[in-house]
């Protein structure tokens, strides 16, 4: 027999089994459908929460001033500490594991336009802050190095504040009144989720130069002049996360004269730490996921097996009939071999394409804030497809083994039921 031949009577013998083959088909399906919208699934919920993360900033530590909780150098705990203007540059130099050392300071202040009024936070910094903090531009730019040499009184504005300011006009170009300062808008923020943070969202907010701010702005007394809210610091990459952390306490201490390892003189919220934390247990649930829809996937394995061994009994006086008439062991082992393989792998195409559908059609619906949809990538396919392969090896293996075993003389005195 050719192996066209053999592939029409396997295909002639799977049909003349319809719900047999179906319900076994179906086990196959359902199972490819759990392990690919489980594996999606859990990434989705990964990347969503890695884009939520990334709107308040991407991979930042936020270091506060407190109070010493150790006593140092003859110096007693409890002593109040406050950041400088003149430390983040000291601080830059000497933290190489860090890839900037940022510092910001802000107060409400009020603020004129031509058409409404509001006391709104204006907050200032050094440029890189648009792009670790997450501050998006809708029109016009973000404040450049040139703005804060020259200490220009220029504004950016967050999203809502535009809208409060502005309503539905033009802002660039004009000019706002900042505690009777003026500063020019050139540029508005596009709007963004956030879901933490340390002083108000920043889509209400005002950003301009560190400079002008810290001349027009400072922080009230008894805070100096020169005094910082707090300093933003990234590391160069995440394996540097910790020496970055320990050189940045480590230079604030010199500087301000406390332990280096007194967490209260100087606290940091480790964004870094939190997010990976949070990945860990995103992983693991996708991993949990997975682990399920696999399950489902091999007990619908062991249904194709148990079903091609009914299907040898049932037929052994077939191919009892088949080897008599010159059939090999191999002819026989193949055809059973195959039927499973087929049937297999039929229905796991068609739990691909019901998955892939699925998934699409979801992913067209809105998405809570965490959640990024079902996320299916050409690895998630390639394991399914690697692992429905397994299980179509294993479920064919045996049954076809008994019957290519089946003895001819045997097989033609088997009484169905018997």
């Amino acid at each position: 027999m050719s192996f066209r031949d053999l592939i029409a009577d396997t295909l002639r013998t799977l049909w003349a089994h319809k719900l047999r083959t179906f319900l076994t088909m179906f086990g196959i399906a359902w199972g490819i459908v759990s392990i690919t919208l489980m594996v999606a699934a859990g990434e989705g919920f990964s990347v969503g929460q890695r884009r939520v993360a990334e709107n308040f900033g991407k991979d930042i530590m936020i270091v506060w001033a407190g109070r010493t909780s150790l006593q140092v150098g003859g110096m007693r705990a409890g002593r109040a500490i406050s950041w400088s203007a003149a430390d983040y540059p000291i601080i830059q130099q000497e933290a190489t594991a860090c890839q900037w050392v940022l510092p910001e300071v802000g107060n409400s202040v009020p603020v004129r336009s031509a058409y409404n009024s509001a006391s709104l936070l204006v907050t200032g910094s050094l440029p890189p802050f648009a792009d670790i903090r997450t501050i998006p531009v809708a029109e016009g730019r973000f404040y450049n190095w040139s703005d804060v040499a020259e200490a220009r009184r220029v504004a950016f504005l967050g999203s809502d504040a535009k809208k409060q300011l502005f309503a539905t006009r033009s802002a660039l170009g004009e000019t706002l009144y900042l505690a009777g300062f003026p500063y020019t808008v050139i540029g508005v923020m596009q709007e963004k989720e956030q879901d933490s943070s340390y002083d108000g969202r920043d889509i209400t907010k005002i950003f301009a130069p560190f400079t002008a701010v810290l001349r027009d702005f400072p922080n009230p007394p008894p805070a100096k002049p020169t005094s910082l809210d707090r300093l933003l610091v990234t590391p160069r990459s995440l394996e540097l996360h910790e020496q970055c952390k320990w050189q940045v306490r480590r230079a604030l201490a010199r500087l301000h004269q406390f332990d280096p390892r007194d967490e209260e003189a100087a606290g940091v919220w480790d964004t870094v730490e939190n997010n990976k934390a949070f990945r860990q247990m995103t992983d693991g649930m996708e991993y949990f996921l997975g682990a399920i829809g696999l399950i489902s996937l091999m007990l619908g394995g062991i249904g194709v097996m148990n079903v091609m061994l009914v299907a040898v009994r049932e037929r052994t006086r077939e191919i009892g009939v088949r080897k008599a008439v010159g059939a090999t062991r191999r002819a026989v082992l193949w055809q059973f071999f195959l039927e499973t393989v087929i049937v297999v792998f039929l229905s796991g195409g068609a739990g691909m394409v019901v998955a892939f559908t699925l998934c699409a059609a979801v992913n067209r619906l809105p998405m809570p804030q965490y959640f990024a949809g079902f996320l299916v990538s050409w690895q998630t396919g390639l394991l399914s497809f690697a692992l429905l392969g397994t299980v179509a090896v294993l479920s064919a293996l045996y049954p076809a083994r008994q019957a290519a075993a089946v003895d001819p003389i045997e097989a033609l005195r088997f009484e169905p039921g018997g």
